[in-house]
């Protein structure tokens, strides 16, 4: 339960502010929320200045490694082979790949290849023109996490798949576009189903986005679609991923026997776009 303070007491959040010059006004538009019955965040999801710091760097290695798979990912090359490039190049940077060895998981990135939802384990499997690969990376350093994923045309791709991937990456942007301070997380949801709906396209509701930043997964998890029940408020100080999968036909998916890897049950494309963002005083910052 959290301490009930004076205004002339020192913040809770150690800035060594007193607590009317720092998140006094902070903890009473949460309360006046919490009245209309919105969940609000417990205060060890509000992110420290030390811990943003270290947060913003473990993101910006992921978004470098991101980047530099334009120039890696073609036609003939295995997903064995970018998961070793991934896991090298993040070694030659002091980091670590948060996935290797999570709950068993045995690679340092997930590669999920067309009808692949997410969760898809490297292989030696050959990339070929006109698949559609989503390579979903997160990197630790000192501690801290940054998650982010993209979508990576394989050669030529068919207008349909293009279509999918440009439309999936559309439900992210406006997501963070249109989310602001104190909204609830319900927005999220909203605005993906919104533009989901006007494509014809399905949302996967099996898997979500989720706080990040001092643990590889935290509160609140996150729903890409909309729901009817009022959500966690998105406060200031909060860290989480915006991670929309969007598939070409119906929402239903399948875990093969591998326990990790997540199909589209009709064998339809799926896509998928993430960034991790950060709930600044003013803006949803993004941070990947």
């Amino acid at each position: 339960m959290n301490k009930k303070l004076n205004r002339n007491d020192p913040c809770w959040c150690n800035s060594k502010k007193k607590y009317k010059h720092c998140h006094f006004e902070f903890d009473e538009t949460l309360k006046s929320l919490s009245y209309q019955g919105y969940p609000i965040p417990n205060r060890k999801l509000i992110k420290s200045r030390k811990d943003l710091e270290g947060i913003k760097k473990s993101c910006q290695l992921t978004k470098f490694i991101l980047d530099e798979l334009n120039t890696i990912i073609k036609p003939g090359i295995t997903t064995n082979e970018i998961d070793k490039w991934v896991y090298d190049t993040t070694l030659k940077h002091h980091a670590k790949p948060a996935p290797l060895n999570y709950k068993g998981f045995p690679k340092s990135i997930c590669t999920s290849i067309n009808e692949v939802i997410c969760h898809g384990i490297p292989e030696d499997r050959i990339l070929k023109e006109g698949d559609i690969l989503n390579v979903d990376v997160t990197c630790i350093i000192d501690g801290y996490f940054g998650d982010s994923c993209r979508m990576y045309p394989i050669g030529n791709i068919s207008q349909q798949a293009k279509r999918l991937i440009d439309v999936t990456k559309e439900c992210l942007e406006e997501s963070i576009k249109q989310l602001r301070p104190f909204d609830p997380i319900n927005k999220i949801g909203d605005v993906i189903s919104e533009i989901a709906k006007r494509e014809s396209y399905s949302i996967v509701k099996m898997f979500g986005g989720h706080g990040t930043g001092n643990q590889f997964h935290e509160d609140p998890f996150i729903f890409h679609y909309k729901k009817n029940e009022k959500l966690m408020i998105c406060a200031p100080g909060m860290v989480f991923t915006i991670e929309p999968m969007i598939n070409e036909g119906s929402e239903e998916c399948i875990i093969l026997e591998d326990n990790w890897t997540a199909v589209t049950k009709d064998k339809s494309l799926s896509a998928q776009w993430e960034h991790t963002v950060y709930v600044n005083e003013d803006k949803i910052e993004i941070l990947t």
